[in-house]
């Protein structure tokens, strides 16, 4: 019988109950236990996954392979450094840190570490993101938004950082070029963060995005829209779904013009995502979003913050 990767989840709020939650059903997975700071709330958490409580986030080193981190931002620094230098592998939600200079400090440690350093942006096990990177080529405009509802459990760092990073998590793996300039505007609603922004990226290849991402909206709303040379594609983050209107390379009526829906197959993201993860640690693979990938997002929107703030 294969040895299962022992695995631990550090903060178990709602979203960290859920990673520990989707380790326990994986089948190369051995749920090591929880931690959180809030020790009545990891004793119960692992009362009901069947796992230990670990007391203190020093008594679970010796004991797992590989950990997620899910704890408030402000606090990744600290606790991925921690487990980087006891050689476990590390997933830590986004984003790394809140600013890029402990973000690089962390990401330089798991190089040397020679370990495995992914970043939790789910978004990229999303069905038709996945569907869209086999029929696009060299997108010119994309523009998108993120909106949602107030959650107070999301107010530690701005909506840049807390969700506007998805979108250009993605927008950079889609336009591979060298970013050229960045305008920016945004304000604070009901926090003391920015809580909706929206940012023009110019691309050296001419390319544009438009980035909007707010959490102060009545709805959630998640599109992106992206057009190139003969092509428009719509897709919808929230169904999964992905709709691609194309034409004849000299369009004169709407006859030249063709509608289809790839089909697609919704899946869960965060889990596939911490089964990548997993897969990662057992293969030595890189991950999706490893350390670079995440560095840079959290690059950019630290400078679309800064020009927001000089506004």
């Amino acid at each position: 019988m294969d040895k299962k990767t022992r695995v631990a989840v550090i903060g178990v709020g709602y979203l960290g109950r859920v990673h520990a939650n989707i380790y326990r059903q994986l089948d190369n997975v051995h749920l090591a236990g929880v931690f959180d700071t809030d020790e009545k709330r990891a004793r119960s958490v692992a009362a009901d996954l069947g796992c230990e409580s670990f007391s203190s986030l020093e008594s679970l080193l010796d004991n797992v392979d590989a950990a997620s981190v899910v704890t408030p931002t402000n606090t990744h620094y600290d606790i991925t450094q921690t487990l980087i230098k006891k050689a476990i592998h590390v997933l830590v939600e986004k984003p790394i840190c809140e600013s890029y200079e402990k973000s690089l400090e962390l990401v330089q440690l798991a190089e040397k570490a020679g370990i495995i350093f992914q970043v939790g942006y789910l978004e990229r096990y999303n069905a038709a993101v996945i569907e869209l990177g086999k029929h696009i080529h060299q997108p010119q405009f994309i523009e998108t938004h993120r909106l949602g509802m107030f959650v107070e459990r999301a107010i530690d760092v701005d909506v840049v950082t807390d969700l506007m990073t998805h979108d250009i998590d993605i927008v950079l793996s889609l336009i591979q070029s060298p970013l050229k300039t960045i305008s920016a505007t945004g304000l604070s609603v009901l926090t003391e963060h920015i809580d909706i922004a929206n940012a023009r990226l110019e691309f050296e290849n001419h390319a544009v995005a438009n980035i909007t991402a707010s959490r102060v909206s009545s709805k959630i709303y998640r599109q992106m829209r992206l057009f190139e040379k003969n092509h428009y594609y719509s897709l919808n983050f929230e169904n999964q779904q992905l709709t691609i209107t194309s034409t004849k390379s000299q369009c004169r009526s709407n006859d030249d013009i063709v509608v289809e829906k790839p089909e697609v197959t919704p899946q869960l993201t965060l889990n596939a995502e911490l089964s990548a993860f997993i897969h990662s640690v057992n293969t030595g693979k890189t991950p999706l979003v490893d350390g670079r990938t995440g560095l840079e997002a959290i690059r950019v929107a630290n400078l679309i913050c800064k020009k927001i703030h000089e506004r």
